[in-house]
């Protein structure tokens, strides 16, 4: 396997800008998500690499070659398309070994890798059988499978779990992340789906309008996002935003929201003093607030009246749509209460979890 480098990588339609000017180091065995809403630049990214897509400035690296000028062919990738592209009229064992026919590899060559790929793959049983015969997850299986009969150095997947039902992308998932440690491979996986990028990238990147936003491990980009676009993206429930002015005084930090008051932990007085008097914007994640009153612990709690418009009970937890007079912001707590439109609740925000971002810019403060 190998590493991938790409530097200043941009891709102009005309005068659209696609990508602007990209720089990323993917790790040799890592699994790297490219995530981010539809036309943010990944799929073009995973492209250009893939050398679908010719590149209008910039430099792929794939280990210590330069590929710019290199066909798709010799790149030595392989790639996984959202539809899997099989030839409908082979069955599964030609479709695996198709590409090494026709790079002209021994019948005994092809015979071994196949056999090899399917049982790496649970899909022995199926060799015989044509696509139309397949379910979903197993013609997603074969897709892999031909990908990986390749040998590639560098595996590209562009949005596989896409036309699968939301059990199997679960299932597939899991499946997906296990392949990749079992066969020690660089992968660069493409998706719109945070839940995806969260639960199987060693790091993911956030794109939008072409540009990174941000690269880390899941865990690092959901705990300190450095902008309100991510924050706003990764997140299976998005974070709330409130509009409001910060102000210091006597009970310390604050930020006026007009209907009520949000009180900042102390140890933030530094970073946040040279907003004090001006206008910020507060993120809380909804499961950083709760109707249980927490005990008393470092943690900084402020506390809100608010209304319940709509609950939303998912078994263990119940996701709640409140309003603080003209504020409305979601709640994700535990189901140990039935909740009711209009009942009026008390809800306790952690304030130690959340972000101050600056309005202008919509960079963290």
């Amino acid at each position: 396997m190998a590493h991938v480098t790409l530097e200043a990588l941009t891709k102009k339609f005309g005068e659209v800008v696609a990508v602007a000017g990209v720089d990323l180091k993917v790790h040799d065995k890592e699994l790297i998500v490219l995530v981010g809403p539809s036309g943010c630049g990944k799929s073009t990214t995973l492209r250009m690499i893939a050398g679908l897509e010719e590149i209008t400035a910039g430099t792929i690296r794939i280990g210590d070659q330069v590929v710019n000028e290199v066909p798709p062919k010799d790149r030595n990738i392989a790639m996984v398309f959202q539809n899997y592209a099989l030839y409908p009229h082979m069955n599964v064992y030609k479709n695996l070994g198709f590409g090494l026919k026709m790079r002209k590899v021994r019948k005994a060559e092809i015979d071994e890798r196949v056999h090899r790929a399917a049982a790496i793959l649970g899909i022995e049983d199926l060799l015989r059988r044509k696509p139309a015969q397949l379910s979903g997850g197993q013609r997603q299986r074969v897709a892999v499978g031909r990908a990986i009969v390749r040998d590639p150095d560098v595996f590209l997947f562009d949005e596989p779990l896409s036309n699968l039902d939301a059990k199997l992308r679960v299932t597939m998932r899991s499946e997906l992340v296990k392949l990749q440690r079992r066969l020690e491979a660089t992968m660069i996986y493409v998706t719109h789906d945070q839940v995806e990028a969260m639960t199987m990238g060693n790091r993911i990147v956030v794109m939008n309008e072409g540009r990174i936003q941000q690269v880390g491990s899941p865990l690092s980009v959901y705990e300190s996002p450095v902008n309100r676009f991510v924050a706003e993206f990764i997140g299976s429930q998005p974070m709330n935003f409130f509009a409001g002015s910060l102000v210091a005084n006597d009970e310390g930090m604050l930020v006026d929201l007009q209907d009520f008051r949000v009180k900042l932990p102390p140890e933030r007085r530094d970073r946040y003093g040279r907003y004090v008097g001006r206008d910020v914007t507060v993120g809380i994640r909804p499961e950083c607030m709760t109707t249980a009153e927490p005990e008393r612990s470092s943690a900084t709690w402020s506390r809100v009246r608010a209304q319940v418009v709509v609950p939303q009970l998912l078994g263990a937890e119940t996701i709640l749509e409140l309003r603080s007079g003209d504020l409305q912001f979601t709640a994700r707590v535990d189901s140990h209460f039935e909740y009711r439109p209009q009942q009026e609740i008390e809800v306790y925000c952690n304030m130690s979890k959340c972000h101050l971002f600056d309005p202008v810019t919509g960079k963290v403060i």
